[in-house]
């Protein structure tokens, strides 16, 4: 039985065709993912997020980019982290100064379709950049903020909050944000045994 071959297209060919497109894609080895919507308790934290990081570093060199900004791997992946902060001196990839090279800090808010992505490979790909110091993932059902952190051992350490009286501390750029405010007019389901995340998780 005969099957039709993939289509492979060239890093110009995907960026060719993803700045003229109407939504997101990603792209890597050759293929290129549709990327899907989001909730509305997504678009919630990712806002919340990028107003209270915007106002820790206002006057600080930093720069807060959320959604539509592409991150460049050094693996290949081209991906759009929900939010990605950066040095005042961003690096990109040609003149078009639309994929970033360095960001230091990445977060992605987890979803059922995408949470063992963002923890497994695509945190493989991420960990793969040298500027990168912290990432973070923020669950949405639930109060639960995740960072990985790479000191200058290069191993990456792991911590967790999960009360909405805690706050999420990023080194990287000098910023803290408590979770009451993150998670700010978020209404979570209900809760059961299943959802609770054991907070004993080993580090990558």
């Amino acid at each position: 039985m005969s099957t039709v071959p993939v289509r492979k297209y060239t890093p110009e060919e995907y960026l060719a065709l993803e700045r003229a497109a109407p939504y997101k894609s990603e792209y890597f080895a050759g293929e290129i993912f549709a990327m899907s919507g989001a909730s509305l308790s997504h678009i919630l934290i990712v806002k919340n997020l990028v107003r209270c990081l915007d106002e820790a570093l206002d006057g600080k060199d930093f720069l807060v980019l959320p959604t539509d900004m592409r991150v460049k791997c050094p693996t290949g992946l081209l991906t759009y982290p929900d939010i990605v902060i950066t040095c005042a001196n961003p690096q990109f990839d040609d003149l078009r100064k639309d994929t970033l090279l360095n960001p230091m800090a990445l977060i992605e808010v987890l979803s059922p379709s995408t949470e063992a992505y963002d923890r497994g490979k695509k945190f493989e790909h991420y960990r793969e950049i040298n500027s990168l110091q912290e990432y973070v993932l923020v669950a949405q059902d639930h109060p639960l903020v995740e960072k990985f952190v790479r000191p200058n051992s290069g191993s990456w350490g792991w911590s967790a909050q999960n009360s909405l009286d805690d706050s999420l501390i990023l080194a990287s750029c000098g910023a803290t944000v408590r979770l009451s405010d993150v998670y700010a007019g978020v209404e979570f389901p209900p809760a059961t045994i299943a959802d609770i995340v054991p907070m004993n998780r080993e580090p990558r």
